[in-house]
């Protein structure tokens, strides 16, 4: 079923759907955003999405109030019913005078849409390429989920035109730290490994629900940078983000990976069993994930 829903606040007329042509956020990137699922109207890791959309927005020096976007989050949610919907979140800094830094600031912009998501999203093998295009790490922007997402936009194509699924993100120390949508895991001997934040990844929220889950299963985990030598090394890798929640790692440069495709996935199931009980608990709904092609 397809459908959107929609809620705009913005310093325009009150219950108008509309962003103005001048808001920062469609001139300048202004803004930043949050991507989280609702399970039969329920916001999955709602307060973890809320938390680190409200954190990324007083970095750059937006504030509003946490009730205000909470509720436009859980009206959308709620329209969207029984129907399970990816919920996007944007806030710009608004209007305002001309110039990089405005001298006085105005009403942020909140826009609040949801879409269909689907079962099919999760769990399917991803083929990755390596970008040229470096993740600059002593950038503030490399922790923050701003809206200026070209370089991701740029990386993607290049994979599209390989032929992969996404693209793997290089910083600049050439260790891999993310892809174009999703943190990034190996399985190093024994330890389940992820890039610090230091090395320029965001903070996934499903990244750190996955940490939790799995040391909550015995798993060493440790957060180290993913050198070209570990990522090599790696028995098995995954991927995660709030929509596709895990996702195996079945090739790399155009390289099926073989056995190791196949631990992969073995890694993924597991913490993805993980992450369903998790929805389940919390949403009262048990989601039917389709099988996947083989690796």
């Amino acid at each position: 079923m397809s459908f959107l829903i929609h809620r705009t606040i913005t310093a325009g007329a009150p219950g108008t759907p509309h962003v103005s042509a001048l808001d920062r956020g469609f001139q300048l990137g202004d803004g930043v955003f949050d991507t989280m699922v609702g399970f039969g109207g329920h916001g999955f890791l709602i307060d973890r999405h809320l938390d680190r959309l409200l954190s990324h927005a007083a970095a750059i020096g937006i504030e509003i109030d946490r009730g205000t976007v909470e509720g436009a989050v859980r009206s959308v949610l709620a329209e969207a019913g029984a129907r399970h919907a990816i919920v996007r979140t944007t806030l710009t800094r608004g209007e305002a005078a001309r110039g990089l830094w405005p001298a006085a600031a105005g009403l942020p912009s909140l826009v609040v849409t949801a879409q269909p998501w689907s079962a099919s999203l999760v769990g399917q093998p991803a083929r990755l390429a390596v970008s040229d295009i470096p993740r600059n790490q002593r950038s503030p922007l490399a922790r923050i989920k701003s809206l200026g997402y070209l370089d991701n936009i740029l990386a993607a194509r290049q994979a599209a035109q390989a032929g992969a699924d996404d693209a793997l993100i290089l910083n600049l120390d050439g260790n891999a730290v993310s892809t174009t949508i999703a943190n990034i895991f190996a399985f190093d001997g024994e330890t389940l490994v992820t890039p610090p934040l230091v090395d320029g990844c965001l903070d996934g929220v499903m990244r750190g629900l996955v940490l939790e889950e799995a040391r909550a299963m015995g798993l060493d985990c440790r957060e180290a940078s993913l050198t070209s030598t570990l990522v090599a090394r790696a028995s098995a890798m995954f991927l995660t983000n709030s929509v596709r929640l895990v996702r195996p790692v079945s090739a790399l440069e155009g390289r099926c990976w073989a056995g190791r495709a196949l631990a992969s996935t073995a890694l993924a199931d597991r913490m993805l069993s993980g992450i369903l009980a998790r929805i389940e608990h919390a949403a009262a709904i048990r989601l039917d994930i389709p099988p996947r092609p083989s690796p």
